[in-house]
């Protein structure tokens, strides 16, 4: 799909949402680095390094359908200022509790589990809220600008700087990032959200089940959304094995400290930042389809590359390389995506995509915790690289009619005999 040159103009709306999502992404980035950091002054057993994110990220199958019944029933902004108000007393409680020197495991993984569950909500209602902000043929500018900035917050400002505190204080990175919430309700609540067209509501007296069920069939029946929430599911099984293990790799494969840790996460978001002003040129000049493709081929060698590195710098090159192909691909993806579904259905789509996103990284982490207890940290890295090349060989020849699906708009939903 090649698209026309959008405006560089986007809707005053949107840019506080924005505003928003940078703040609180620095703080998530911040606990990126300090994350990890905090679970090896712990342990330094492997299961028990996966399990945190897993923590975190489990919520998302648990309560990933509700938020996205709750998220298409309700105001999608005031939804989001409260669960960010919730995250952020759940983070003032835990940084109390590291700087008292009482913090172990399982109330490490109680406080992860409520913010993952908070989460599940607060991104799906701004993930939903997009469509409503920006007008169609500004999506792909305004997904690319949102992502790119989240990626310079969360990947290349926030993790080096989440290090540095940490090493002043466990529990700094955690009071630096419940005021960043604070900042982030208050730009949030600034979102002004257009009223919603007529017949966009539900039926009165209808049942969450049976809401959750209609977002079910019409993801059922549409193959291009149907097909990207499988894909990346499977990629993220892949990925987050490996990134599960990063932190051993960056520490004893590449002999990097704390800080060099934080720098070796920060490189992709380099890749997103030259991504993200490439993205206007780049959705030009080529079709959805070679994007979407060339993305999976990186995605697929990048696993490879960096098990067959030593050099803390090539490793970052290829990080580099792979932030450029996070960008391209999520801001493709978000956009046939929020072309294709209709808004009263978004929350419920949002919720069924991201179930399988955050659910195949709890996937891949528990595995890459379990393959690294069993074997090595390089294991997960070689599971990655081959389970990635068996799903981009079964997905290649579908690529042209996801691409273009979001373009032929919500009827869209037939599927090509030559998908396996």
């Amino acid at each position: 799909m090649t698209t026309k040159q959008p405006s560089s103009s986007l809707p005053v709306p949107f840019r506080w949402l924005w505003a928003g999502a940078a703040t609180s992404n620095l703080g998530d980035g911040m606990l990126l680095a300090a994350g990890p950091l905090l679970v090896t002054t712990i342990t330094r057993d492997p299961l028990a390094v996966a399990l945190a994110p897993f923590a975190q990220q489990i919520p998302w199958v648990l309560f990933g359908l509700l938020a996205g019944a709750v998220v298409d029933r309700v105001d999608r902004r005031k939804l989001m200022i409260l669960v960010n108000l919730l995250r952020m007393l759940v983070i003032i409680s835990l940084a109390a509790i590291i700087f008292s020197g009482a913090l172990g495991l399982p109330v490490l993984y109680g406080c992860l589990f409520l913010l993952g569950t908070a989460e599940a909500f607060a991104d799906n209602a701004s993930t939903s809220l997009i469509p409503t902000l920006v007008p169609s043929a500004q999506l792909g500018l305004a997904n690319s600008r949102l992502f790119g900035t989240i990626t310079v917050t969360n990947q290349l400002a926030g993790p080096p700087l989440g290090a540095m505190l940490f090493a002043i204080s466990h529990s700094l990175p955690y009071a630096g990032f419940a005021a960043l919430l604070a900042l982030a309700v208050v730009l949030y609540s600034k979102v002004a959200v257009p009223l919603p067209a007529p017949g966009s509501s539900r039926a009165p007296g209808t049942s969450m089940l049976l809401e959750v069920r209609e977002g079910l069939g019409w993801m059922r029946r549409h193959f291009a959304v149907r097909t990207l929430a499988i894909l990346i599911t499977c990629f993220n099984v892949t990925f987050g094995a490996t990134f599960a293990m990063l932190v051993l790799y960056a520490t004893d494969q590449l002999a990097l400290g704390d800080i060099g840790y934080g720098l070796l996460m920060s490189a992709s978001a380099v890749g997103g930042i030259i991504g993200s002003l490439l993205f206007p040129l780049l959705e030009r000049k080529f079709s959805y389809a070679t994007l979407l493709r060339t993305g999976l081929v990186l995605e697929t060698v990048t696993h490879l590359a960096l098990v067959l590195t030593h050099q803390a710098w090539l490793a970052m090159a290829i990080l580099f390389l792979f932030g450029i192909h996070a960008l391209v691909w999520g801001s493709v993806s978000s956009t046939v995506r929020q072309r294709a579904v209709p808004d009263r259905l978004r929350g419920r789509i949002n919720s069924v995509y991201m179930l399988g996103s955050i659910g195949g990284i709890a996937t891949g982490s528990l595995l890459g915790g379990v393959l690294g207890q069993v074997f090595s940290y390089r294991a997960p890295f070689w599971f990655g690289f081959f389970g990635s090349f068996i799903i981009l060989l079964l997905v290649w020849k579908s690529m042209t009619h996801i691409a273009t699906a979001g373009s032929h708009g919500e009827e869209d939903q037939a599927t090509p005999p030559q998908m396996p």
